[in-house]
């Protein structure tokens, strides 16, 4: 079956992105040493992130935010102005982090693109979320970039309507299964799974085991040939 459209995540998909969180949260952890140990700073500061989800949403930002309260509550108020300082450079440095692709990313967009029409979907802060775009180099390879709050059955239903493709004809590939696998997958799409290391565990779900329009891959570029498999069959 032919595809018309596939739709690709961005950060650890097409270019690294956690590896600089978990960076950040290594340089939080030692700020904080004299008001918890690293396991409960951890802890605190998931716990953070996902309570601020809902009024900060994803990102750089929003991860900064929760830094500072997570400090505040850690510490409270005797937490230094150097240390907030320094949580607010951090922030700044994680923010304008160097865009790293993925090896051969060129080239499996390039073959991707051959097959069928491309879509950037990714969540996050607006603004750096096309920063990092920019700055990859990436965006006339796709037909169409979508930056979404977050990512819904609805969010891919409404993307397959704007772009024309019917859902059983598109693909979402990424490195989510809470947001790039299930939602596509309740919305009527294919899915292709590409784990990557790091991954927050907000974002895991336990696989869908058995669905007809799942398949998990080792890369991006194994895609193409799955979707050459795929159309002949």
């Amino acid at each position: 079956m032919p595809f018309d459209l596939i739709c690709l995540d961005a950060d650890d998909t097409l270019w690294h992105n956690m590896r600089h969180f978990a960076a950040t949260q290594d340089a939080l952890v030692a700020m904080l040493e004299p008001f918890a140990d690293a396991g409960i700073t951890r802890e605190a500061l998931e716990a953070c992130e996902i309570r601020n989800l809902r009024l900060y949403g994803y990102g750089a930002k929003a991860f900064t935010l929760s830094m500072i309260e997570t400090a505040l509550e850690l510490g409270g108020d005797d937490v230094p102005a150097s240390v907030i300082r320094d949580i607010l450079e951090a922030g700044r440095a994680l923010h304008g982090h160097p865009v790293e692709l993925f090896a051969g990313i060129d080239d499996t967009l390039n073959a991707l693109a051959d097959r069928a029409r491309l879509v950037l979907v990714t969540k996050g802060d607006l603004f750096h979320q096309e920063a990092k775009l920019a700055a990859s180099g990436l965006g006339d390879r796709f037909s169409g970039i979508e930056i979404v709050s977050d990512k819904r059955p609805e969010t891919f239903a409404g993307i397959f309507r704007r772009y024309g493709a019917a859902p059983e004809r598109s693909i979402m590939a990424g490195d989510s299964m809470r947001s790039d696998i299930i939602p596509a997958l309740e919305a009527g799409a294919w899915a292709a799974f590409i784990p990557q290391p790091l991954a927050w565990s907000h974002e895991q779900r336990p696989a869908p085991t058995g669905h007809p329009r799942f398949v998990e891959l080792p890369s991006l570029a194994a895609l193409v040939n799955w979707l050459d498999h795929a159309e002949a069959a």
